[in-house]
């Protein structure tokens, strides 16, 4: 099938190579509130290696996760790096514990949390670092500058801005060349349509979070239910309702790299095989 959606890799930025299915690493901290570590760190190392195993190169992860308890994860398991790993990161959200945290979009804290992340992940400079929330007290265009002079001085290689309006996308952009935007998106939730339009147009890296609507405040992912509403549409396609709504995605665009985060290396098996479920862009706009 010539179907360029299906391409196995995506190139963020235009350089940095990243297979088409990501793993979100979110779901490896304490709970509630995605808080603290990880409470069995070596069945977290093993779904991390087990990623890294079977193709997948890049890791989704953030300061606030746990906080900085995933990020130190990740590098406990994986460091020193293969080559070609990617492991994102997020600044810009201070965690205070449980469900309990605050935008910090001020230079000293962008710049702030840049340092703890490379600290964490035992990295010279993150391949792409983005922007977790905007901070209603601080304009984006301040902020992405403080994300310019990360790259300017070597410890940033691309931008990415996470939760965003299109408006504020635009404005980022402004500033600097904006390399990936991260937005809840899946076949349940398409509020971000715009976004997504927008991406595509402009050939910028999108990454849909929640692509099989979890909560992230609870374990669980309706659309991943072997009775819910992809169930009949998987079943005709020989596949699981959590693989078809990752290759729904998958065929939107080339742009869409999904990033399904689990704890289960079962589960990570399952997610990553949804790139053997080729919808034609055709099929997934008629879904």
């Amino acid at each position: 099938m010539n179907n360029p959606a299906f391409a196995t890799h995506r190139k963020i930025g235009g350089d940095l190579e990243v297979s088409r299915m990501g793993y979100g690493a979110m779901r490896l901290t304490g709970q509630p509130g995605n808080w603290g570590p990880y409470p069995d760190p070596e069945a977290a190392k093993s779904v991390l290696r087990r990623a890294v195993a079977i193709g997948i190169n890049l890791i989704d992860t953030a300061h606030a996760y746990g906080a900085g308890y995933n990020e130190g994860l990740i590098a406990e398991a994986l460091h020193p790096y293969d080559a070609n790993l990617v492991i994102t990161t997020k600044c810009g959200l201070t965690k205070m514990g449980p469900g309990i945290a605050y935008r910090d979009g001020r230079r000293k804290a962008i710049r702030t949390g840049c340092e703890a992340s490379l600290s964490h992940l035992r990295l010279e400079r993150i391949d792409l670092l983005q922007l977790h929330w905007v901070d209603e007290d601080t304009p984006i265009e301040e902020t992405v500058g403080a994300l310019a002079e990360l790259v300017k001085d070597g410890k940033v290689r691309h931008v990415g801005v996470s939760n965003v309006t299109l408006d504020e996308l635009k404005r980022a952009r402004s500033v600097m060349p904006i390399a990936s935007v991260q937005n809840r998106f899946s076949f349940a939730d398409r509020s971000q349509m715009d976004i997504v339009r927008y991406c595509i147009e402009h050939d910028i890296t999108f990454f849909p979070y929640g692509p099989l609507d979890g909560n992230p405040a609870k374990i669980g992912a309706p659309l991943a239910d072997q009775t819910g509403v992809l169930a009949a549409e998987a079943a005709k396609r020989g596949c699981t309702p959590s693989q078809f709504a990752l290759a729904w995605l998958l065929a939107l665009s080339p742009v869409i790299v999904p990033i399904p985060g689990t704890r289960s290396v079962a589960h990570l098996e399952e997610n990553a095989a949804a790139l053997k479920v080729q919808l034609t862009q055709a099929e997934a706009a008629a879904l």
